[in-house]
């Protein structure tokens, strides 16, 4: 899952931000049992699930009336896609939208977790627990609760709204880039609504945090650094070293600082941010929104927490392999390097800067993926209306800021090829105890999952009729 970033600001309470929601509310209790079912299938890679549940998912929509020409079940690589397209009547009045989430889970061991299967749907407390209540299975049952919901009530869309469920974004994303490339004609869309992006946070007296809107998301890319030697007897150790000298390069890269940048998107979110973020680190980013170029004033936004790699460029050293035997000097020391890098720069100029920082004609530095260079969304002002009034319908006075992920979503491929899409689930947690995605004791509380059902509603009247 692209990881989401709950703003880690101090605001004014919401009175209203924990109440209670209406009781049997038959959409609420639809979004209920589809979380259920979906927990209950382990759509992890290498278990071979996720097409059952894209069949069953492909069902809810035939009942709904949705016809079988326009429901498809995409298999590929083990896994599955669903497309499900909702057609307005006569002459759309634009291009189609497009709902987005995936069907996969990362994996899970019931003897990591406390007193719950992690595949097993539970319900206590007032959450929901198992792997993938949070990612993202909430949103696949929220979206699909909010579109029979609107079907069902006479809603009629003026624009087509295709819903695009993808089966292995945990993994290598195939889905993603199929979806945005080989199966075009069917995701003929002007833009993507993702519910694998944004939502909101609360402490746990009831202030909020705040929602975002993701509308960028950092490139991933991996590099190698790779020191040859010819080796020789431990006996003799000399000078020339393979692990010494690659462990001197990854000393560079540990102190090296890409140079902090300010695009649209994290622009927009600063100057939110600022507002309300007292203390040294709501002077810094004053600072730096004031004056791009003052780099110490990024770096100090770039050393918090919660602000880490909203600043530039990261890469950090993840894998480290070196040597052969335990008595002999070691011919070859190897290193992995994941950078997150900012929308726009290219992989292939991130690894020529990582050359100059190795510093070294020994340290050959290679990239160990194709991946292309993700492209920012622009802030379409009718997305950004439509979110902030859905946010604000359950939420009232929440700040709503624009979002770029440190993460991967399957949002990259389709931005690739100019199809923005825009992270707007509008699902929450209690920061930090709530914060369990891929982890142990996933959970999501069981307002959240009602208040997203009726947060897509809004959003998807509001865009779509």
């Amino acid at each position: 899952m692209a990881a989401r970033t709950l703003l880690k600001i101090l605001l004014l309470a919401l009175p209203a931000a924990v109440q209670a929601t209406p009781q049997n509310d038959q959409w609420h209790a639809k979004a209920r049992a589809l979380l259920e079912h979906a927990v209950n299938v382990p759509t992890v890679a290498g278990r071979d699930r996720v097409p059952e549940l894209a069949n069953w998912l492909a069902d809810q929509y035939r009942a709904a009336g949705i016809p079988d020409a326009d429901i498809h079940v995409m298999p590929y690589e083990k896994t599955a896609a669903l497309i499900v397209r909702w057609r307005a009547p006569g002459k759309p009045a634009a291009k189609p939208i497009m709902v987005m989430a995936h069907m996969d889970v990362v994996e899970a061991k019931r003897e990591d977790w406390s007193d719950t299967d992690p595949f097993v749907f539970t319900e206590k407390d007032g959450y929901y627990y198992g792997r993938g209540t949070t990612d993202i299975k909430s949103g696949i049952a929220a979206t699909t609760a909010a579109i029979l919901k609107l079907k069902a009530s006479g809603f009629t869309p003026r624009r087509d709204i295709i819903v695009f469920y993808t089966g292995d974004e945990e993994t290598v994303g195939i889905g993603a880039t199929l979806g945005a490339t080989k199966w075009h004609d069917l995701l003929d869309v002007e833009y993507g609504l993702n519910a694998d992006g944004g939502g909101g946070g609360f402490t746990p007296d009831g202030r909020a945090l705040g929602f975002t809107m993701q509308s960028a998301e950092k490139t991933f890319a991996d590099y190698t650094f790779t020191v040859k030697n010819r080796g020789g007897h431990s006996s003799k150790p000399r000078a020339d070293n393979a692990i010494y000298q690659l462990a001197n390069a990854l000393h560079r890269l540990e102190t090296y600082r890409f140079e902090p940048v300010l695009n649209e998107t994290t622009r927009a979110y600063f100057a939110g941010r600022e507002k309300t973020e007292t203390g040294p680190l709501g002077d810094a980013m004053r600072a730096w929104l004031k004056n791009p170029a003052d780099g110490k004033a990024a770096d100090f936004i770039e050393a918090d927490e919660g602000e880490v790699g909203l600043t530039r460029t990261r890469c950090v050293a993840t894998l480290l392999s070196g040597g052969h035997a335990d008595n002999a000097l070691p011919q070859t020391a190897t290193a992995n390097i994941n950078c997150r890098i900012m929308p726009g720069v290219s992989p292939d100029a991130v690894r020529a800067e990582l050359e100059k920082v190795a510093a070294d004609p020994g340290v050959a530095v290679t990239r160990a993926d194709k991946y292309v260079t993700s492209l920012a969304s622009p802030l379409r002002p009718d997305v950004v209306a439509a979110f902030t009034e859905a946010v604000h319908t359950h939420h009232p006075g929440a700040p709503v800021f624009p979002e770029m992920s440190t993460g991967a979503s399957d949002a990259r491929p389709f931005r690739e090829v100019g199809i923005p899409v825009y992270g707007v689930d509008g699902a929450w947690s209690i920061v930090p105890t709530d914060l369990r995605a891929h982890g142990r004791d996933e959970r999501l509380p069981v307002k959240a999952l009602d208040d997203n059902v009726d947060h897509w509603v809004v959003l998807l009247k509001k865009l779509g009729g």
